[in-house]
């Protein structure tokens, strides 16, 4: 295995000394593609494609698989190349494996909204049993047998009657001549070897051993090191610097203007750049700096809570598509009503490698070797920003050491390549944990604005639900919301993502804008609807009388694998006999990113406050690759949940981030951390998402367990579970 990155003509050199080779692939369209090469050139025709390689078998039998997704924790280093390998009937430790560098002919290459297996499920498996067949059509062939007495096995393809058996890479010049199947036949899942197996991630032993490559590891001959001052007061400008000074400390090469270039808007810095890190460092904290903080000093995370509220409960937002019935009718007759406000932070990512980045821009071609979670979005980003060709721009993506989102927002990038194309030198840009925190961007603070009615016998029969806060389609997409909803706010509220059933449904967006830099973290609105969507259900249930878990299933008998899903929740949680015990259970299920989760969590009164006894999570997210990921991502989302919702958010006074360090803005402990039961739902479904959806539900299920044991109903988070009364 190889944490490699491989350029177009570095793979041209590899193929050139290895003689004959069969590459597969399939392109923008989708149709599968097949090339032999003998010796190449970079200037000969080949060498002017760049194909879409995602297999490359060599005659002295070597296989390297290439991996179009970066990997940030979450698996794909070992999801992509297992989706061929199970068809090509190899193991992964059969094989090398590489990432693609951007080549639009690799198809999509960026991960986010846990799509990576989802939407490579089908594609990367057709590759590899295209790949399959040519070879098993390639030896039957040579023996003059009928391909239907062959079959792959160990990189070889094998005569069953016989007993003969050739090597891929002795058959693979005679494969690539051969026309590549349009519909490969894919195998039963009753016969994988790999996928839905729990087996050893192969990334893992070398970030253990120190030999990944993560984008603080990087190296260029020659490079220097930069160190950013940005203003204290988010967006505040530069009036002067000591540029004279600082640059005659040692080690210092330049003292320079930068600029931080967001999608909504372009902030100025200062960036030292030396030698080493440490002089970089060093440097930048004898920076004199005059800001001009003018309009920005009034930045308050307080104000614009208070305006959100106020938005919230008086205006009506922008309905969804899926709104249906006529809600004020039936809240008007309706014999029960109830009405709440649920209110979640700004939370930062708090990835444990902060940003950086190393940029060379040598006129109108720059190289990058960062950490970011879609290479080709790099490319067109970076190409946009110099206004160069994109083929003029080289990119290498190195593992991430965590990323929640936050790297798939790429200033940190720009600002390295401004910083590299200033000095005319290689610039290894390192930004500080607490650069991290005070400059985001953030999760955005949302408010959940709930309204819902009951009839006589108990029955939801209306239901509002508003969300109301910032945009990030709008800040970071420049989307109209001009009398429109932003469609990625509906996330977990609307009709297709929380289905039950009710006559009278309205489901609304208040946008309410700010300066606070925001986008995408991990599971995006679905982690602050789902707090409001399942409490408030939860209201209702206890409004009319009945246990939450009922009251769900009672609106869900349309959605069967909903109901499937609870059921097994209670089950194994033993939720019936534990609730009838006086326990408190609380309940909560959503569904993100085309999986649905559940959970049970017990709590029990503890002082003024709860601890937490017990944590059951039940998942249906279809088909999958590795169990032991998707396990390890629902403990990640865990701790992740339970972070945002009982330890401080990110908050502004005058314009600056009040938390700058772990110190302010601290994780939970290992000894703080529950134990996780995680159920994973067996399935021959397609797959779903795995990195976010067990997120959403553990909030709302943890506070309706609070609310069961204390009779307090947490609304706005954070909170302190130790003292909640």
């Amino acid at each position: 295995m190889s944490t490699h990155t491989t350029s177009r003509r570095e793979f041209l050199k590899v193929a050139s000394a290895a003689g004959a080779f069969l590459a597969i692939g399939f392109t923008p369209s989708g149709r599968l593609f097949a090339a032999t090469l003998g010796a190449v050139s970079e200037g000969s025709a080949l060498g002017e494609t760049e194909l879409n390689n995602f297999i490359l078998i060599t005659p002295d039998n070597k296989i390297t698989l290439f991996n179009p997704r970066p990997e940030m924790g979450q698996g794909t280093w070992q999801s992509m190349p297992a989706l061929i390998a199970e068809e090509l009937e190899v193991s992964l430790d059969e094989v090398d494996i590489r990432m693609t560098t951007g080549a639009k002919r690799h198809g999509p290459q960026g991960v986010g909204g846990s799509a990576s297996v989802r939407e490579s499920w089908i594609p990367l498996r057709q590759v590899g049993a295209a790949a399959r067949e040519m070879l098993t059509n390639a030896a039957a062939k040579r023996w003059g047998v009928s391909a239907g007495e062959c079959y792959a096995a160990g990189r070889k393809i094998h005569h069953r009657p016989s007993g003969k058996s050739l090597t891929y890479g002795e058959l693979v010049a005679d494969a690539s001549k051969m026309e590549v199947p349009k519909e490969p036949k894919l195998k039963d899942p009753r016969d994988f070897k790999i996928l839905g197996k729990p087996m050893p991630r192969p990334d893992i032993p070398s970030k253990v051993n120190g030999k990944a490559i993560f984008g603080l590891d990087a190296t260029v001959p020659g490079m220097l090191y930069a160190s950013v001052q940005h203003c204290p007061v988010i967006h505040g400008k530069i009036k002067q610097f000591n540029a004279d000074a600082v640059a005659a400390m040692p080690g210092v090469k330049h003292v320079i203007k930068t600029e931080r270039k967001m999608p909504h808007k372009a902030v100025e810095a200062v960036a030292v750049v030396a030698t080493s890190y440490w002089a970089a460092v060093k440097a930048r904290r004898a920076l004199d700096i005059e800001w001009d903080n003018s309009g920005y000093d009034k930045i308050s995370t307080d104000d614009y809570f208070a305006a959100t509220r106020e938005k919230a409960a008086k205006q009506e937002g922008n309905d969804y598509s899926d709104t249906m019935g006529n809600v004020k009718t039936a809240l008007a007759s309706a014999a029960k009503k109830l009405e709440a406000q649920y209110e979640t932070p700004f939370a930062s990512h708090a990835q444990i490698e902060p940003m950086t980045a190393t940029a060379w821009v040598q006129g109108d071609k720059v190289e990058i070797w960062a950490p970011v979670q879609a290479t080709d979005g790099v490319i067109d980003e970076v190409s946009n920003y110099l206004k160069i060709p994109k083929e003029n721009v080289r990119m290498n993506t190195l593992f991430m050491g965590g990323s929640f989102g936050r790297k798939g927002y790429y200033d940190f990038v720009l600002e390295a390549v401004h910083i590299s194309k200033q000095v005319n030198a290689p610039v290894k840009m390192i930004w500080t944990r607490e650069d991290d925190f005070s400059n985001g961007p953030y999760r955005p603070g949302m408010i959940s604005a709930m309204k819902g009615g009951l009839d006589a016998k108990g029955k939801l029969v209306a239901w509002e639900h508003k969300v109301a806060g910032a945009s990030i389609g709008h800040q970071a997409f420049g989307d109209n919301l001009n009398g429109k909803p932003d469609g990625w706010a509906a996330e977990t509220i609307d009709r297709e993502t929380s289905p039950y059933d009710i006559p009278n449904r309205r489901q609304a967006h208040v946008h309410h804008d700010t300066d606070i830099p925001i986008v995408w973290w991990r599971s995006v609105y679905s982690s602050t609807n789902a707090f409001g969507q399942e409490c408030f259900m939860d209201e209702m249930a206890h409004a009319a009388g009945k246990d939450p878990l009922d009251f769900r299933l009672d609106m869900l008998q349309k959605s069967p694998r909903w109901v499937v899903l609870l059921n097994k929740l209670a089950e194994i949680s033993d939720y019936r006999r534990q609730r009838a015990a006086g326990k408190a259970v609380g309940i909560a299920i959503s569904h993100c990113f085309g999986s649905t989760a559940a959970y049970a969590i017990t709590v029990s009164k503890k002082g003024n406050g709860v601890s937490i006894d017990r944590i059951v999570c039940a998942t249906d997210c279809g088909m999958t690759v590795n169990p032991d990921t998707v396990r390890a991502q629902a403990e990640g989302n865990v701790a992740m949940a339970l972070s945002a919702a009982v330890k401080p958010g990110i908050t502004f006074v005058d314009g600056e981030a009040q938390e700058s360090n772990f110190h302010q803005y601290p994780l939970p402990t290992i000894r703080e951390m529950p134990d996780v039961e995680v159920h994973i739902m067996e399935s021959q479904e397609k797959p779903g998402g795995a990195g976010e959806p067990t997120l959403p539900p553990f909030t709302p299920a943890l506070f309706n367990a609070v609310f069961l044991a204390t009779g307090k109903r947490v609304r706005r988070l954070p909170v302190d579970l130790e003292n909640l009364i």
